[in-house]
């Protein structure tokens, strides 16, 4: 019996932990209005919880005693959302460094950032030379609403005089940006910067976006199975994973299909250090009505009345509860995020830590499901820009034998492939790539050539010496 109760709460606990915060508005919105006992006190200074109530010793209860204790602890969450709620109000009038914190959020909130907008403001973080600045300006400048570059490099280069070679290195570069598949210049392309983003570079799903689109969108899964020596099973598992992906990434910051997004959280540097807030003020402050609580424990109310006036009472002190629970998770793994990814905010993408949802579960002491499902459609707004959360969780690569080799590595066994080779026949991007294949690193070509553009390499035709 007791799992038939918990079992529905558990399942909305865990949706409102998902839900992005404008579809929690109207999952709350939608409960106001149909929840007779809930209100919201966003407006009100609180007050202590005893006003208007009659203390839980006055309750008479013929049948289910036990109700007592339900109500002792609905009395508690009133008291603790006050309690908070009025220190919110005295830190926010006597803390100059709240205050400060609560404006940056506030000013954050609104504000429209364009696609290229967000593309230049990483751009800038990159420590490009001028060149390379003028090269990624001109790329970013050609990509379209939906992320797509599709106007060809050689077009371009041609355009500036610029070497078509190097605007391909700073297109890899760009292509390694938030939103993830931007840049890309087909829907291939783009499928696989989000695939190899999520570590399967060298996977069914990679092989299938790359030569099998067409067959896939047809659902020809056995003629797929056949071309590429799998099963049926296997070719419908990586279709589901293909379809989990975004074909037109830009439109996540398109000026004109969608107005802005609402950073679930706020990363603001005070004296050399992040601070983390949550965004909890587009969420209404709920409370129990004190009148319902009264009505409970009136001897004069009906029976049927009583079991209406409970159910309600016990339905808004669990969304209250989930409430609470959904911004206090996110605020535990928007710290350890940020704790990670100092570098990143601090250096720019060429930074970004190798890092899984399978660490911060640890750290925070949940499921990795769990913070799949918080981060999953959350924004946070950092001095560097606006970002998905998912877009932090990168994984290392993890070598042949089982172990994890983290990026830093692989740089340097590239830098020092480079310093060993043959100058008359410098190393190819492709070259590295069969080279770290043969020492069971298996990463694709385009992160070669980005790791050799963060290393400040040039490609091969421009080291080449007769």
């Amino acid at each position: 019996m007791m799992q038939q109760v918990l079992a529905p709460q558990l399942r909305q606990s865990l949706e409102m932990l998902q839900l992005p915060m404008l579809e929690l508005q109207t999952i709350i919105q939608k409960e106001l209005e149909q929840n007779p006992a809930l209100e919201d006190a966003s407006d009100e200074i609180p007050v202590s919880s005893t006003t208007d109530v009659k203390p839980a010793t006055d309750i008479v209860l013929t049948k289910e005693q036990e109700f007592e204790k339900e109500y002792e602890s609905l009395t508690k969450l009133d008291d603790e959302w006050k309690d908070n709620f009025f220190q919110s109000l005295q830190s926010t009038s006597h803390s100059s460094d709240d205050e400060e914190k609560r404006q940056f959020m506030l000013d954050s909130m609104p504000q429209k950032e364009s696609l290229q907008e967000h593309l230049m403001a990483q751009l800038e973080m990159s420590g490009l030379n001028e060149t390379d600045m003028q090269i990624g300006e001109m790329i970013i400048g050609s990509i379209d609403d939906d992320g797509y570059l599709n106007t060809p490099l050689l077009e371009l280069a041609q355009s500036a005089q610029f070497d078509v070679n190097r605007m391909e290195d700073v297109l890899v570069l760009i292509q390694d940006f938030h939103p993830v598949g931007v840049g890309a210049r087909d829907l291939k392309e783009c499928l696989i910067i989000q695939l190899e983003k999520l570590g399967k570079a060298d996977s069914l799903p990679v092989k299938i976006a790359g030569a099998y689109l067409d067959l896939l969108a047809s659902k020809k899964y056995q003629e797929i199975a056949r071309a590429l020596g799998s099963t049926v099973e296997e070719i419908q598992q990586a279709h589901k994973i293909i379809s989990s992906l975004d074909p037109k990434p830009g439109r996540l910051l398109s000026s004109d299909l969608s107005p802005y997004v609402t950073p679930e959280v706020v990363v603001q540097k005070i004296e050399d250090k992040y601070v983390v807030v949550v965004n909890s003020d587009y969420i209404p402050h709920l409370r129990i009505s004190n009148h319902y609580r009264n009505l409970l424990i009136e001897k004069d109310t009906p029976p049927e009345v009583n079991n209406y006036i409970r159910e309600k009472i016990k339905n808004g002190s669990f969304l209250i509860k989930s409430i609470q629970h959904r911004q206090s998770t996110i605020q535990k793994i928007a710290e350890e995020i940020i704790q990670e990814q100092t570098d990143f905010l601090d250096n720019g993408v060429r930074h970004l830590r190798p890092m899984t949802m399978a660490e911060i579960a640890s750290r925070v002491n949940v499921h990795e499901t769990t913070v799949s499902r918080a981060v999953s459609g959350k924004f946070m707004k950092t001095p560097s820009g606006v970002f998905d959360m998912k877009y932090f969780f990168t994984p290392g690569i993890k070598t042949e034998s089982g172990e994890m080799m983290s990026n830093k590595t692989i740089k340097d066994m590239i830098q020092q492939m480079i310093i060993a080779e043959d100058a008359s026949h410098p190393l190819s991007d492709q070259d590295i790539m069969d080279q770290l294949k043969t020492k069971g690193i298996n990463i694709a070509r385009r992160t070669v050539a980005k790791y050799r553009i963060i290393l400040k390499i040039q490609p091969s035709h421009l080291r080449k010496t007769i």
